[in-house]
């Protein structure tokens, strides 16, 4: 059975609501209870993209509050939390038992609270003598947020900059591996599978997959452990693979320009968790949720923006045609909107046409909502001429480089600041060897906009070190590495491992390549250095060859920041495999091209680089 994420932490979460009692068929409790549910804000994002309103009331939700809002006594009516196990939290659940906020608390964890957090809990509820009023205690293995059936994040903000900053200490980086290593136990413990690990060797990737399998392995060691499979040693294509990767694997695609509907809309309109508010005809804002519920979304997400523009009016003029055959059929009058008002004659058509009448309604909804969304999207299209962004990026990357002209002109044209500055990184990336006079050039015109060019000088002097260390003998090169991973944190692992390593022939990710090769399992360079882990088998015993594949099913997790164009790309690679196969992609957060260029300028400004005098990009 295909992993489904969305449906399984759905189903978490609605055990949950129900006070962690047996559901029935139609996802309630045999027995309803009106119930208030409290949550932190974390909490909130996890439950947003997957539970309504509505649901939260079939469930028997009737009031909902965020953990730290002042909150008045309800009698006779149990409470459910759902909140991170942190000490503020802890602190608010001891102060509501004790003044009998509630009849009942059935407190739920995001993940599995500490062993001192839990005796916090235990004596404050003690000392206040309201410990008669706690229910139950669970751990839920819930801290993540699932925003599609094959795409999550951990919510963890500025992972790339905590782990790239040359100011933290090793405690630090240590606290935040955990801190990823504890949000993919969760996902796993969700799915209920351990998969096989693979990552490229060093850096956060590795140190992830490491802690992530001794986590794996002290856990299967007790007798009720969360993972449903048998204790036997399962063959390959029973069990996933876990891919591990951070964003130094390829920055580029943080950056790029992508003139796909899905990666577009998210990093012009910015949305988030799902929604997104785009300017309304008169005046104010009109907030749209775009998920699997959405029709048009899930079926033209992946296409370029022209082609979405053609599908739209496509849409509408099937709709239109089918308005005016319900009229004709019912001898109403022909026209563009459908009330219903018109309908007489015919009884049989007039309960077809009764029938018709929500579908019809809310086809009209969906359409009207992806021109309105499109037709804000033309407007920053063409004030800032992102689709010569994004084909002059793309070709860039493919020939390894651009034409001197070409460079200045879109430097120098429309778009924002934060425009140019992606694009004069993604040149900096793309092409191989730039002469310094060129260079110069780039930092001239960027300068004259006023950008702050921290972001582009810690990429070039990451580039840089990397030419160093290329081109060093063994001898000296340990020494860059040690002064480099010094200064730079991890960063020396590849910003620009070859050209190549951007994009292939047929214009394919290299993340996308890569997970296709360890996938297939076939000894392939690229991959035969990766590092392999197995929770299930002996840590004495070799990597066996039947781990190695092929899988059918597959889970990438991009550490520091993943983006919508890497989810697409591997769900296009999911479809046109043979038999069909399946991809979950996974991040520590999802960022737009902007929030991504921050960070990298932020580290800019750590290292005392770029020109942090000037204004932010906007």
């Amino acid at each position: 059975m295909a992993l489904n994420l969305r449906q399984k932490q759905t189903e978490c979460i609605t055990r949950m609501l129900n006070l962690n009692q047996p559901v029935n068929s139609t996802g309630t409790a045999n027995e309803e209870v009106y119930k208030i549910l409290i949550y932190d804000k974390y909490c909130q994002n996890i439950l947003s993209p997957l539970i309504h309103v509505k649901d939260l009331r079939k469930h028997g939700v009737t009031l909902y509050f965020l953990i730290d809002k002042d909150r008045k006594p309800v009698h006779d009516v149990p409470a459910v939390y759902f909140v991170q196990s942190n000490q503020s939290n802890i602190q608010q659940i001891v102060n509501d038992a004790s003044h009998s906020l509630y009849d009942s608390f059935h407190l739920n964890f995001s993940s599995s609270i500490p062993r001192p957090l839990l005796e916090d809990l235990a004596s404050g509820l003690l000392n206040s003598d309201s410990i008669s009023r706690i229910s139950k205690v669970h751990d839920q293995y819930l801290e993540f947020v699932t925003l599609e059936e094959n795409l999550f994040s951990l919510a963890q903000k500025s992972s790339y900059v905590q782990l790239n900053d040359p100011s933290a200490g090793d405690r630090e980086i240590e606290e935040i591996i955990e801190k990823i290593v504890s949000g993919l136990f969760c996902v796993l413990a969700t799915l209920a599978v351990v998969p096989i690990i693979r990552c490229p060797r060093g850096g956060p990737a590795e140190m992830v997959a490491s802690a992530l399998d001794q986590r794996l392995r002290d856990h299967l060691l007790s007798k009720n452990n969360l993972f449903s499979e048998g204790g036997n040693f399962a063959s390959s294509f029973q069990r996933p693979i876990l891919c591990i990767f951070d964003r130094t694997f390829d920055l580029s695609v943080g950056i790029l320009h992508d003139f796909r509907y899905r990666p577009l809309v998210h990093d012009v309109l910015g949305l988030k968790l799902n929604r997104l508010s785009v300017p309304g005809e008169k005046g104010g804002t009109r907030s749209y949720e775009l998920d699997s519920f959405d029709p048009f979304w899930v079926a033209n997400g992946s296409l370029e923006f022209p082609e979405v523009a053609v599908e739209i009016e496509t849409q509408l003029n099937k709709y239109k045609r089918d308005v005016d055959e319900v009229n004709r059929r019912t001898g109403g009058n022909e026209a563009d909107e459908f009330d219903g008002q018109d309908l007489i004659g015919n009884t049989k058509h007039l309960m077809n046409a009764v029938n018709s009448l929500p579908e019809l309604t809310e086809r009209k909804q969906v359409i009207d909502k992806h021109t309105n969304i499109a037709t804000v999207l033309l407007g920053e299209i063409k004030e800032r001429s992102l689709d010569s962004y994004a084909k002059k990026e793309y070709d860039m990357m493919a020939r390894g480089g651009i034409d001197r002209n070409e460079l200045l002109s879109v430097l120098k044209g429309k778009g924002t600041k934060m425009d140019k500055l992606r694009f004069a990184i993604m040149y900096l990336i793309s092409t191989e060897s730039i002469p310094q006079s060129e260079v110069e050039m780039v930092e001239a015109a960027l300068r004259e906009f006023e950008v702050d060019t921290s972001a582009f000088q810690y990429v070039k002097k990451i580039k840089s070190l990397n030419v160093s260390f290329a081109s060093a003998n063994s001898a000296s090169r340990s020494n860059i590495v040690d002064w480099a991973e010094k200064l730079y944190g991890q960063s020396i692992s590849a910003v620009t491992a070859g050209v190549k390593n951007l994009l292939s022939s047929d214009r394919q990710l290299a993340l996308t390549r890569t997970v296709e090769a360890l996938m297939e399992g076939r000894p392939n360079p690229e991959i035969d250095s990766y590092v392999l882990y197995d929770p299930r088998a002996p840590k004495s015993s070799s990597a066996a060859t039947h781990l190695k594949g092929p899988f059918k099913e597959a889970i990438v997790f991009m550490i520091g920041g993943g983006n919508y164009v890497e989810y697409g790309s591997l769900q296009e690679l999911a479809l046109r495999q043979q038999p069909v196969k399946h991809v979950i992609y996974g991040t520590t957060e999802i960022l737009t091209g902007v929030e991504f260029v921050e960070q990298l300028g932020l580290l800019g400004q750590k290292m005392g680089l770029g020109s942090s005098s000037a204004p932010p990009a906007q």
